[in-house]
C-alpha cells in the first residue's frame, strides 16, 4: 500500500540536483509545487514528503518555506550517515532533527540513515544499536539504509564517483546483506528495532534481486519501505511492465514511493540531475504514477 509520495532525493546535494544551472533553486521549487498539487488532485489526503535533505540544512527549509513549496507538503525528510560521508557526531542526531523541525511545522522524517560495512562489519552493527536509541521515537518514519549492498559491477548514484575515493566505495557496503544475500552481523539483529525501523532499498529497472528482497523484508520483520519509481526509468521500453511488478511485490509493506531522476531529453542537460525543461512534465509523471498505483 502507497502510504506516502516523496518527491525528489536529496535535492540540495549536488549528486542529486545540479544546483549549479539552479543556483537558487527555483526550478527545483516550481517542479515540487507542480508536483504536491497533482498528487493532492489524484489523491486527496496521500502524505507528500519532501526529497530527504543531504545536507541537514534548515536553510534549505526556509528556502523552501519562503518558495511556497512547504504550502504543497505534509512532511520534510533528512539523511544522515555520520559514520561514513557527514562531518558531525552520530550522537547529534537528535540536535540535527530538531534544528529542522524549529524551521518547519511539518512533521521531519528520517528517509535514510544508516552505515557501511566498508572498514569492518563490527562498526555496522554498533550504529544500528546506537541509532536506534537515538531515533525511535524522535521521527514518524525511520528507513535504513539499505537491505543490499550495491553489487561491484554496478555504478553508485553520484555524479563524481572515484574521484571521492574512499566516499565513492563506501556506496557498495551499505546494506545489512551483501551483494550476493548473505546477511552481514548487523542482519541478525535487526527484527529487534522492526517495526519501529523500517527500511529504504532503491530497485534498479528489472531488478533481479526484487523477489528475495520480499522475502528477507518480511523476515526481519519489516511493515514499512521506501523506494522509488524513476521518471527517467518511465522512457524505457517496457517500464510499465516493470513498474508493475516490482509495485505488485511491495503490496505488503507500508511503502514510501520516491518520484525522482530526470530522463535526458527533459533536463536541461542529459543527466538525470538536470533540472528539467518543463517542471511540469515531472508533475504529469507523479500523477500518472499516483493515478496507477495509489487510487
Amino acid at each position: 500500500m502507497i502510504e506516502a509520495a516523496m518527491i525528489w532525493n536529496e535535492p540540495n546535494n549536488k549528486s542529486h540536483w545540479d544546483f549549479e544551472n539552479d543556483p537558487g533553486w527555483a526550478v527545483f521549487a516550481e517542479m515540487a509545487r507542480l508536483a504536491g498539487e497533482a498528487i493532492a488532485a489524484e489523491r486527496p489526503g496521500l502524505p507528500r514528503v519532501l526529497g530527504g535533505m543531504s545536507p541537514i540544512d534548515p536553510e534549505f527549509i526556509r528556502l523552501m518555506a519562503v518558495q511556497g513549496v512547504l504550502d504543497r507538503l505534509d512532511a520534510v525528510a533528512v539523511h544522515g550517515f555520520p559514520l561514513d560521508w557527514n562531518h558531525w557526531m552520530i550522537d547529534e542526531w537528535p540536535s540535527k532533527i530538531a534544528s529542522i523541525a524549529e524551521a518547519t511545522h511539518l512533521p521531519v522524517w528520517v528517509s535514510e540513515v544508516g552505515v557501511s560495512t566498508f572498514g569492518a562489519e563490527e562498526v555496522q552493527e554498533w550504529g544500528l544499536r546506537r541509532t536506534a536509541e537515538l531515533l525511535t521515537g524522535r521521527a514518524p518514519r525511520i528507513h535504513w539504509y539499505s537491505l543490499y549492498d550495491l553489487p561491484a559491477a554496478w555504478p553508485a548514484t553520484t555524479r563524481h564517483r572515484e574521484a571521492e575515493g574512499s566516499s565513492y566505495y563506501r556506496h557498495f557496503h551499505m546494506g545489512l546483506l551483501d551483494e550476493h544475500g548473505r546477511p552481514k552481523r548487523a542482519a541478525r539483529i535487526f527484527r529487534d528495532y522492526t517495526p519501529e525501523l523500517g527500511i529504504c532499498q532503491w530497485f534498479h529497472f528489472e531488478d533481479h534481486r526484487l523477489d528475495d528482497a520480499v522475502r528477507w523484508l518480511k523476515e526481519l520483520g519489516v511493515t514499512y519501505l521506501r523506494t522509488g519509481l524513476s521518471w527517467a526509468d518511465w522512457f524505457r521500453p517496457d517500464a510499465l511492465d516493470w513498474f508493475d511488478r516490482q509495485m505488485r511485490a511491495l503490496e505488503p509493506f507500508d511503502l514510501t514511493v520516491t518520484f525522482c531522476f530526470t530522463p535526458e531529453h527533459e533536463g536541461i542537460w542529459e543527466h538525470y540531475t538536470a533540472p528539467p525543461k518543463r517542471p511540469e512534465a515531472f508533475a504529469e509523471f507523479c500523477a500518472a504514477m499516483i493515478r496507477r498505483y495509489a487510487v
